[in-house]
């Protein structure tokens, strides 16, 4: 069943946060995961979200998604997205296909 890990991101460097954006795809990849929204254009329907910059990527299973937060070749990718930026991150499961 698939995962997904939502992120909404708030970028404070962008140069230092475009390091992150060139090194990122190759580690997602790696661990199964796929962007399937990575900060285009956003119309908000009703609400206020709070919303900024939105990523969502997709991976094969929560177990997948896990991996991918928690290895050791995406480690220091996070610390240089914490510096870069603030992000709010969820993990949720899909429903089957």
């Amino acid at each position: 069943m698939p995962a997904y890990l939502i992120v909404n991101i708030t970028v404070h460097d962008r140069e230092r946060f475009e390091d992150y954006r060139r090194q990122a795809p190759a580690v997602i990849a790696k661990h199964g995961g796929r962007y399937l929204v990575r900060g285009g254009a956003m119309e908000v329907m009703e609400g206020e979200p709070g919303l900024d910059r939105i990523v969502i990527l997709e991976f094969p299973s929560m177990e997948a998604a896990r991996n991918f937060c928690h290895s050791d070749d995406y480690a220091p990718l996070i610390a240089l997205r914490r510096a870069a930026s603030t992000a709010h991150i969820a993990l949720v499961e899909g429903v089957p296909a």
